[in-house]
């Protein structure tokens, strides 16, 4: 009554029937009350949560696509790394197969060099991620920065990650034919 001009007014209606049926019924009752009182912009609880939270849905949403984004990435440059290095050691793995090396040694030994390399820089991304944790821990919402389940469970995964995309160099490195390997320049 104070107020000249209404901005913005709220009714929440608790009903058993479906919101699209009460509309019609609650224009004439607003109507009959003040004709000059819109009714503009009616929604269920539902849709009014699911508007407040679209920034927030938004934000996760790109979050995880730029963080699959960075796993592929990941991916790829490791798998990049392990090729090179294969490449690069053919004529030592030739030799290897020479003096009596089976396939599966091979395979062991790449895959294990990937862990090691995997390992060490998983290390260092943990010992970064705890130094920076203070700086978004406002940003967090039902879990903590240092949560041990997340932080395994990310480590986990990135080590899936680097053995999955290191599996292609091993297997080649261990179908390296000797001979073929020890004439290459």
């Amino acid at each position: 009554m104070q107020q000249t001009q209404v901005r913005r007014l709220t009714y929440q209606i608790r009903t058993q029937i479906k919101s699209e049926a009460i509309v019609p019924a609650l224009r004439r009752v607003v109507h009959a009350a003040d004709p000059a009182l819109p009714l503009v912009n009616v929604r269920t609880q539902q849709d009014q949560i699911d508007l407040d939270l679209a920034d927030e849905r938004l934000l996760v949403s790109l979050t995880s696509a730029f963080g699959l984004l960075a796993l592929v990435l990941a991916s790829v440059g490791t798998y990049g790394v392990l090729a090179y290095s294969v490449a690069q050691r053919t004529k030592e793995i030739g030799i290897r197969m020479a003096l009596g090396a089976i396939p599966r040694q091979i395979l062991t030994m790449v895959l294990r060099e990937a862990a090691s390399l995997s390992a060490a820089a998983i290390a260092l991304g943990m010992s970064a991620s705890l130094l920076v944790m203070r700086f978004v821990k406002s940003t967090l919402f039902g879990v903590s920065p240092s949560d041990p389940a997340t932080l395994w469970g990310a480590a986990v995964l990135l080590m899936i990650v680097a053995l999955g995309a290191s599996w292609i160099p091993a297997r080649r490195a261990a179908s390296v034919q000797p001979m073929e390997a020890l004439r290459r320049d």
